[in-house]
This record gives C-alpha cells, sequence and structure tokens, in this order.
C-alpha cells in the first residue's frame, strides 16, 4: 500500500466490456498471452482496465460485504472490463488439506456476476501482514510459524513489516518452505492450494489469470531488497516459490494465464530477478505514489514521477524480454486526484493494463487510511449511485481506451482538457501473421466523458457502431497495415 511505498523508499535511499457472445460453461472465453501482451480467443490485443474487491475480514468472500449484480453493471458501464478479486488461503484451507469448496461456490458466484457483464476476473491470492496474529490477512493459522515468539509490537500496516520478529520468521519459514503439519513443506500446501483452486475454475468464463502471491514481502531479508539492483538471493527463492505454484496449477490447467508478482520493492524502483518458466505466463505489479501526496502540485509529486517511470520501465522491460505481459494489479488508494490521473496516464503511455486499488473500503484491516480513501464505492451493499460513489476518483480513472485491438496498439492517449482521444495500432497479430479485412477493434468511449456524444475520425477504418455507442467498433479497411482515429467530444 502506499505508506509501505513511503517507508521502503526510505530504505532506498539510505541504501542506495469487450462485446461477446454470452459466455460459456466450457471456458472458450479464456484469455491467453502471446509477447507482451494479453489477447482475448480471437487474438486481439485487450487492454484492460478495472478494480480490485478483496474482502480481507471472515468469512473473506465479496457478496459479504454486498458486492453484486449492481456493482458489476456499474463498472460495466464506466468502461471498466477487469476486477482483481481476492481469495485467501485461511478460506481455501483452512486444515492442512482440506479444502472449503463453499467458499469457492461464493468466489464463482461473484466471477459469473462479473462474466455476465463482460468483465474479466483475475483470481487473486491475497495477503498483507500474512495473517490475523500480525494484524493482517492471508495464511491459514495452521500456517504459521514464528518460533513462539511474542507478536509485538504491534504497530498495524504496513509498520509490522519492519519491526515484529515472530512475522519476520514467519515469512523466513514460509520463503525456505520449511515443513508444517503432516511434514509437508509450506509452500508445498500453498502450491497444493493453488491446484485446486486452478481445477475449480478450469472451466469459469473470463477468467483472466491467477495471480499467485500478493506483494510478496522478503522478511528480514527486506534491506537487502532496498537498492535499485534488486537482491538476487531472496528473488531466487521467489523464483522457486513461483515455480512450485505455477507448475502444480499446470498439473490440472494448461490454458489459464498464471501471474507472479516481484517482490514488494520492485513497486518502489528495484529490479526484479524472478522469471519463472512455462506458458500463458503474465507479470503482476503493483504502483503506489511514493510522495505525491505531501505535496501533490510540487516537488513530491515531481519526486513521485521519477519512482514511477521507473517502475513502468522495468515491468515493460521484463515483460518483453520474457514474453510475460505486465499487468499494473494495484495503484491508488488515494483521494489526490493528480496522482490517479498522472498514473492513468503513464499506464497508458506504456501501453499496460491496470486494477485501481480498490473498489470499496469495506474494514480493511490492512491499508495506510481510512477506507473512503481507497473506495470508488463508499458501502457495496448500498446501490453504487449518489454520494456512495466518489466522483472525483470516478472522473480521475474512466477514460477512452482501447477495449480489444484487432492487431497490436502502437499508442492511445487522452487529453483531458479538450476530451480528445487519439490511438493508433498495426493491423499485424501479436505473434505474427495479420488481421483480415473487416477485423473489428472495440474501444471504450465513456458517457462520463462524452455525455453529449463525440465525433469520430478514422484512417485505415470505418466506424460500423451506433452513433454516440459507448462501445466503439471499427472495421479495418482492405490492405490497411495500421489504423488511426481521433474522437472529440460534441
Amino acid at each position: 500500500m502506499r505508506l509501505l511505498a513511503v517507508l521502503v523508499t526510505l530504505g532506498l535511499l539510505l541504501l542506495g466490456p469487450v462485446p461477446t457472445a454470452s459466455a460459456s460453461s466450457d471456458g472458450a472465453t479464456r484469455a491467453r498471452t502471446s509477447g507482451r501482451w494479453i489477447v482475448d480467443p480471437q487474438g486481439r490485443v485487450l487492454v484492460l482496465h478495472g478494480l480490485n474487491m478483496v474482502s480481507k475480514i471472515a468469512p473473506y468472500a465479496p457478496d459479504q460485504v454486498g458486492f453484486g449484480r449492481d456493482d458489476a453493471r456499474f463498472l460495466a458501464r464506466q468502461g471498466f472490463t477487469t476486477v482483481r478479486l481476492g481469495l485467501i488461503w485461511k478460506a481455501v484451507e483452512p486444515e492442512p488439506g482440506e479444502y472449503d469448496d463453499a467458499y469457492l461456490a461464493r468466489i464463482e458466484h461473484t466471477t459469473e456476476v462479473l462474466a455476465a457483464e463482460g468483465i474479466w476476473t483475475l483470481l487473486d491470492f491475497h495477503q498483507d501482514l500474512y495473517n490475523e496474529r500480525f494484524q493482517g490477512e492471508g495464511a491459514p493459522d495452521w500456517a504459521v510459524q514464528d518460533e513462539g515468539l511474542p507478536a509485538q509490537p504491534q504497530l498495524g500496516f504496513p509498520y509490522n513489516y519492519f519491526g515484529m520478529a515472530p512475522l519476520l520468521r514467519a515469512f523466513y519459514h514460509f520463503w525456505a518452505n520449511d515443513p508444517g503439519p503432516g511434514g509437508v513443506g509450506l509452500q508445498d500446501r500453498y502450491a497444493a492450494a493453488w491446484a485446486h483452486v486452478a481445477e475449480y475454475f478450469a472451466d469459469a468464463p473470463r477468467v483472466l489469470g491467477l495471480d499467485l502471491f500478493n506483494e510478496p514481502w522478503p522478511g528480514s531479508a527486506w534491506s537487502t531488497c532496498a537498492n535499485p539492483a534488486g537482491c538476487p538471493a531472496f528473488d531466487a527463492q521467489l523464483q522457486a516459490f513461483s515455480q512450485r505454484a505455477a507448475d502444480a496449477i499446470r498439473a490440472v490447467d494448461r490454458r489459464t494465464a498464471v501471474f507472479y508478482e516481484p517482490n514488494v520493492l520492485f513497486n518502489n524502483g528495484a529490479q526484479t530477478h524472478v522469471a519463472p518458466t512455462g506458458d500463458r505466463l503474465g507479470f503482476s505489479f503493483h504502483d503506489y505514489c511514493l510522495t505525491a501526496e505531501a505535496d501533490a502540485e510540487g516537488a513530491g509529486q515531481q519526486a513521485c514521477g521519477t519512482f514511477d517511470d521507473l517502475v513502468f520501465q522495468n515491468a515493460v522491460q521484463h515483460g518483453t524480454d520474457l514474453g510475460h505481459p505486465p499487468l499494473l494489479t494495484e495503484f491508488g488508494a488515494t483521494t489526490d486526484r493528480t496522482t490517479l490521473t498522472t498514473m492513468v496516464d503513464r499506464a497508458a503511455a506504456h501501453r499496460v493494463g491496470w486494477q485501481y486499488w480498490a473498489y470499496c473500503g469495506c474494514d480493511d484491516p490492512t491499508t495506510t487510511g481510512p477506507g473512503a480513501t481507497q473506495a470508488l464505492v463508499l458501502d457495496p451493499s448500498r446501490p453504487p449511485v449518489g454520494d456512495n460513489v466518489d466522483r472525483q476518483k470516478l472522473r480521475a480513472i474512466v477514460v477512452p481506451y482501447p477495449l480489444a485491438v484487432s492487431g497490436v496498439p502502437t499508442a492511445y492517449s487522452f487529453d483531458r482538457d479538450s476530451r480528445a482521444f487519439e490511438a493508433t495500432w498495426r493491423t499485424a497479430r501479436a505473434g505474427g501473421g495479420g488481421f483480415a479485412a473487416g477485423s473489428r477493434t472495440t474501444l471504450s468511449l465513456p458517457r462520463l466523458v462524452y455525455p453529449d456524444g463525440y465525433r469520430v475520425t478514422v484512417t485505415g477504418g470505418r466506424v460500423v457502431s451506433a452513433p454516440d455507442a459507448r462501445v466503439l467498433v471499427v472495421a479495418q479497411d482492405r490492405g490497411a497495415s495500421a489504423v488511426r482515429l481521433v474522437v472529440r467530444g460534441r
């Protein structure tokens, strides 16, 4: 989260809806990866904008806090196409080797609600501070090996990461895959739990992928990671873990993309050395503005931009080198409009999709401020209308963008003052080949941005959607190697 980023940075300084037919139960709506891109079943590049929905309080299910069909419909109408949906290991595997399929059924219901609105779900094994004993959430109690040390001092999130000895020992034992109940390694249990979840959701519609572990914390090794070059020694452990979990998933599901994360200090400009191997892998990373709220219009914002640019450069380079599509799976957790608009625009400049943190506050125990600070919708048990929605935040993150590109996007940008949107793309397929004449590209043009409609100019294609439609559809001209469009509000 944001404050964790600020604290870690001190160490760095000191240490140097796509239109589709209804979803089918056979999983035909699976996305896949192609080089640095995520593509849909037609091979079109997907650019994803969305939010996080993670319930961190027992029973750890989004329906418990009221997230449902009206929320999914609200997201779709704003042009959002993805949700990072949290699962908690403690709920998945309450006892060693025993899985709670009733809990998974609740999560599955939420994925179906989202799929009905054309929204892709990234299933996220979420944790912060490892377990409730350390004022966090994530691991089952039986997976906590803290050597009997008292859980002190209790300073909350994120401070416990730095000063609570039993928490650091718990991470040490997890990353070492030390044996737990029954003599089975903690990571082996975790990987088996992921395999069970992957098999359970193997045919669920519109599952974008599986996010292996939220914000891996290096434990007591964190200071070795707090430098621009990163920490190869810890990353070797993290890679072994990521490979173990990915391999367990691949034993039961070879189609669903698996997203791995770097250690959490990557969020602040450190390099990553984590490079698992296999098919359909993606790179999930976070970026929290370090100093923006302290001085949103001056030096704080400038310093923030320097670090954030580095994070994006590292992520895109890593994804391009390995062929693992980068996806910004967390940013935000703030009401500062400049921070949000700058991050959304930065992601567009790098052609990277994103998921804002977070849809709601929902009594989040591991955040850096009141829930309303991070929330787009204050209370998901109420309809997402009126004063239940943070309208300033909505206007900051709702922008025009490509949804599904018959080709490869080369650039897209939105001028907030003039409301002009421009996009260009090549008609060559990601991974080789090309799209035929008439192939369709879809783009989101939200009503919030263009309440009175819009005008479109296209070169290399033609508009085939209804006037002023929320989803603009452009058909490729015969012989076109590239398409360019400009949208202006009426």
